[in-house]
């Protein structure tokens, strides 16, 4: 039976608060650069000291937000709704919890869905007049929970095992109770990373990974490289292989893969084994029909360490996906951060 980090079955506030706070922690527990990067992107706060403090309805002056994220030099306060819509005068209030000494202070609006744009330009209008009379302005972060995976996400590496499970039961506790949108795996692409290995990737229409990553079902598999996901591909088959001693095992997991595709295997096994990566770890193999040049480039500072999941619906804005090669076309030149 498995393990759930995060507890379910209470539709409230304060439990979602809870987990994501929980979430944080856990991901600073394993690793503060980590931690400090991700908080960095999502936050877009650049200089830290060490040991963070965690607190879940900490009563300030004037009112009693959902949590705190401080240490010396910056704090944290975040406000959850299930819903999208917020209280400003509850907002307003948050806003006094801030010291004017506090040089990095931000103010989060989590929930399922972005601000609407109506409340959002009078809440910027408060905090603009809150502003002009404090030595350091404190900034809004409208964020979403889908927001706060992904920023997880990009800091995690294929072989952070147990943070990205981790991840994976905060990601299935938000489908579970609405807080991310669920979307069929026939409308996502994977990104994953590709530097060394993506004219190989690219001519033999193949990719691998340990076979201990983590990952959820995707219909279509992107390489990134240099800033952008330059190649896109459809999958249509996963294998995974083996050795013992000399021998190479070879289990086709599922879908229909091409003639050669124990001889593609035996090849990149090879070619991993002379670059000095060894021989005997287990790798998931996913075989493609074809990568179609693309660049959907990546905005924001600093690379992604693993993965990251896209709703190609709708970042095209489309009800149905034409083939590959035209969203390889329609992708390219668009951003994502």
């Amino acid at each position: 039976m498995r393990i759930h980090y995060f507890q379910r079955y209470h539709q409230k506030e304060n439990v979602a608060t809870a987990n994501t706070m929980l979430l944080l922690s856990r991901l600073y527990q394993y690793s503060p650069d980590k931690f400090y990067e991700m908080l960095g992107s999502l936050m877009e706060l650049d200089e830290f000291e060490p040991s963070p403090v965690f607190a879940i309805q900490e009563k300030d002056e004037l009112s009693v937000p959902d949590a705190t994220i401080s240490q010396e030099g910056f704090k944290i306060v975040v406000e959850t709704k299930l819903g999208e819509s917020f209280s400003l005068d509850q907002l307003e209030n948050h806003l006094a919890a801030f010291t004017d000494e506090t040089a990095n202070k931000v103010l989060v609006t989590l929930a399922p869905r972005p601000m609407k744009e109506a409340q959002l330009e009078r809440f910027r209008e408060v905090l603009a007049r809150h502003n002009r009379s404090t030595r350091h302005p404190i900034k809004h972060v409208n964020s979403t929970f889908a927001k706060v995976i992904d920023a997880c996400a990009d800091v995690l590496d294929e072989r952070d095992y147990d943070m990205k499970d981790v991840l994976d039961d905060f990601r299935e506790f938000c489908e579970h109770d609405g807080l991310v949108n669920v979307s069929g795996a026939d409308n996502l692409m994977r990104m994953q990373l590709a530097g060394r290995t993506f004219e190989a990737n690219v001519s033999g229409s193949i990719y691998h990974c340990h076979a201990k990553t983590k990952l959820r079902d995707f219909a279509y598999l992107g390489l990134y490289k240099d800033k952008s996901i330059r190649a896109i591909g459809k999958v249509t088959a996963v294998a995974l292989s083996s050795c013992e001693g000399d021998e190479l095992r070879c289990e086709l997991v599922s879908g229909q893969p091409p003639a050669d595709w124990v001889e593609k295997i035996e090849a990149s096994t090879e070619a991993e084994a002379r670059a000095g990566y060894p021989r005997e770890d287990p790798r998931r193999f996913f075989f493609v029909e074809r990568f179609y040049p693309t660049d959907f480039r990546k905005t924001t500072p600093r690379a992604p360490m693993g993965g990251r999941v896209f709703d190609l619906k709708k970042v095209l804005g489309v009800d149905q996906l034409p083939d590959t090669r035209t969203i390889a076309e329609r992708l390219n030149g668009r951003e994502w951060s």
